[in-house]
């Protein structure tokens, strides 16, 4: 369902039929169709919908061409036939919306919206061969051709806000060379986003994308698009403490199962979180079975539902499934089946952990100073391990203390606390705790006057803290933005990138952008971009793009040797570096056509000739639009 040269095969292999009343039926058929698929994916929600309210007006056409007694020329037969065509291509895509991977349709977002630009402008080329005198078509069905022509040819896909974000967090989260925790807290954003947070919904994108490798010839290392697409689909599954297990094998085989490929294990055998054999069954409050750890993982990840079911639990408590395991157990005896033993370990090792974890929290309140600083140092450590011991400090108690220690005038107890909180804030849960505990303008004093990795670890839980919309108001309004402004531009390599993430997240917020401009934001951000060593670049150029839409942000960043680096950069810049030249160029270009003319006179427009052709699809589609304001321009 990658629609990889479907055009060409729509083209050669889809038989034209010569019979005019056929042709109307099938095309009618075709809209039908695509009104029938159920909900699309979120990242291109928008475009499905529009694209399938288009095709429904076509139906009116069709039923007065059926009703014309008169019989179809030539002409008439070719024009339905091109409508066809175009029509099987937006089937298809719409398909491809509807069930595809929502991770691929993420990653490869701008190649999905170069597809439904095609399709597009496919339709309209078919509308506009219409023989409407030869058909009979009446002038109220006519105007509503002409009106879906026009929509058509101005049908444009997300807000460019929309798509630097996704860009921004794709960016960090595939990133090979940051693996910091902070970013977990980007994964969880994506998963909300992608509606790829539960075990049913991951199960679902498993099957998705075990398809989406199959039609790609089978070879995942031989694609880096696929590894991308693989790699995150595991870091959703390890935010809600499901298995990893391997997609691209045999479809139905689990690590268990592969152990004894000839036997077929019982289906109610088998968690239904992980689908593997069960060794320690117990019941919920819904009435279904799972295997002990699994379910435990998904209640300490503040999940009050059933996986299955999806209903809402009415406690949390769970019974032995007695009954069911000595079934399993008598299975594997006449099998020759043996069980992993690890439930008993895992049970015994999760209560060493709580009752580890509530006697640190009380550390925290001790009248002695060394042992809250052991118990701030072991939390730390442990918040960092998994997300269980996450929910297990907070739902113990231990985010206020925390907050209270904060404020102590010591310098490396202050860095171990503020990188505790960092790590608790990585559970969505905890990041309105914190804020509500009173954390934020205690961090911000520790990013102004703290320790080099305390300011650096700040600048990460403020960057984590805003992912939250709320709290990246409480951040600008507790003038937290000038100290991340001053570490952007004067601290270490790894101060700058956590400053650069925070200030992104922070500018998101429409009065942020002015306070971010007002503060001094742009000159590091064009000092980034001359130095490329830093490999900041694209992070930069994606700020300015948000900053570049307030008119204050424009009249500072729009200095001539501000176009001409961008001109730079289209022309010798890496990919990515284009495709963000291109955008920030674009928006400058929008409100103000002399960034255009100064663009033209720098040799832009060779350069994004070359973009149409060989940039990424993104960049292609900036560069068209470009090209499109630089011909109006020039024409006034």
């Amino acid at each position: 369902m990658t629609m990889d040269g479907e055009e060409e095969g729509i083209e050669s292999n889809e038989p034209c039929s010569r019979d005019g009343s056929e042709l109307v039926k099938e095309i009618s058929n075709i809209i039908e169709s695509v009104a029938q698929f159920g909900d699309y994916r979120k990242t291109h929600k928008k475009d499905c919908f529009g694209l399938v309210r288009r095709m429904k007006l076509l139906l009116p056409l069709l039923e007065e061409i059926r009703d014309c007694d008169a019989p179809i020329s030539d002409k008439g037969i070719a024009c339905l036939s091109n409508l066809k065509k175009a029509l099987i291509l937006a089937r298809k895509l719409l398909k491809v919306c509807n069930e595809g991977s929502k991770i691929n349709l993420a990653v490869e977002s701008e190649a999905f919206m170069m597809k439904f630009r095609k399709v597009n402008e496919k339709l309209c080329q078919a509308l506009e061969c219409v023989p409407f005198d030869e058909f009979g078509i009446s002038d109220d069905v006519q105007d509503q051709v002409d009106f879906m022509r026009v929509q058509l040819r101005r049908a444009k896909g997300r807000t460019d806000t929309q798509d630097i974000e996704l860009a921004m967090d794709m960016m960090v989260v595939l990133s090979k060379n940051d693996h910091r925790n902070a970013d977990i807290a980007i994964i969880e954003r994506l998963a909300k986003k992608l509606d790829l947070h539960t075990v049913e919904e991951l199960k679902n994108e498993t099957i998705a994308i075990r398809n989406l490798v199959k039609e790609r010839g089978g070879q995942v290392h031989n694609s880096e698009s696929l590894e991308q697409i693989v790699d995150l689909l595991n870091k959703f599954k390890e935010i809600i403490g499901m298995e990893i297990t391997d997609v691209f094998g045999n479809p139905a085989m689990t690590r268990t199962l592969e152990k004894c490929a000839s036997l077929v294990i019982p289906h109610e055998f088998l968690c239904p979180i992980t689908l593997e054999i069960m060794t320690d069954p117990v019941i919920i409050a819904s009435g279904q079975t799972y295997e002990r750890e699994s379910i435990q993982k998904w209640f300490n990840s503040n999940h009050r539902t059933c996986p299955k079911t999806r209903q809402t639990l009415a406690h949390m408590s769970v019974a032995p499934n007695f009954a069911l395991r000595n079934l399993i157990l008598q299975w594997c005896e006449e099998n020759k089946f043996h069980l992993p033993p690890k439930a008993d370990c895992a049970s015994s090792s999760s209560y060493v952990h709580s009752e580890e974890i509530c006697s640190l929290v009380r550390d925290l309140s001790s009248t002695k100073l060394e042992r809250q600083r052991q118990a701030v140092i072991k939390i730390r450590m442990l918040s960092k391990e998994s997300s269980e011991n996450r929910i297990l400090i907070a739902n113990n108690g231990g985010i206020l203390p925390l907050v209270q220690i904060l404020s102590y005038p010591d310098s490396r107890l202050q860095e171990h606390t503020v990188t505790a909180l960092l790590n608790l804030s990585i559970d969505e849960t905890n990041k309105r705790l914190i804020a509500e505990e009173g954390a934020i303008p205690i961090i911000i004093e520790i990013l102004q006057n703290g320790s080099v990795e305390a300011r650096e670890n700040s600048a990460a839980a403020l960057f984590s803290l805003s992912m939250l919309d709320e709290n990246k108001i409480t951040v600008g309004l507790s003038n937290g933005i000038p100290p991340l402004v001053e570490l952007l531009q004067n601290g270490t390599v790894r101060g700058k990138k956590d400053a650069i993430l925070a200030l992104f997240n922070l500018s998101l917020n429409h009065s942020n952008k002015a306070r971010a401009i007002d503060d001094g934001i742009i000159p590091p951000l064009l000092q980034l971009l001359k130095d490329r060593n830093l490999h900041m670049i694209d992070e930069a150029l994606s700020i300015l793009l948000l900053l570049v839409s307030h008119p204050e942000g424009r009249s500072s960043i729009g200095q001539l040797s501000f176009i001409e680096s961008l001109v730079e950069f289209i022309k010798n810049g890496t990919p990515k570096n284009k495709e963000c030249a291109t955008s920030v160029l674009l928006e400058l270009g929008l409100k103000n056509s002399s960034f255009i003319l100064a663009a033209l006179q720098y040799g832009v427009y060779e350069h994004l000739a070359e973009i149409q052709i060989n940039g990424t699809n993104r960049a292609q589609r900036k560069a068209n639009a470009l090209i499109q304001l630089m011909s109006r321009t020039e024409q006034i």
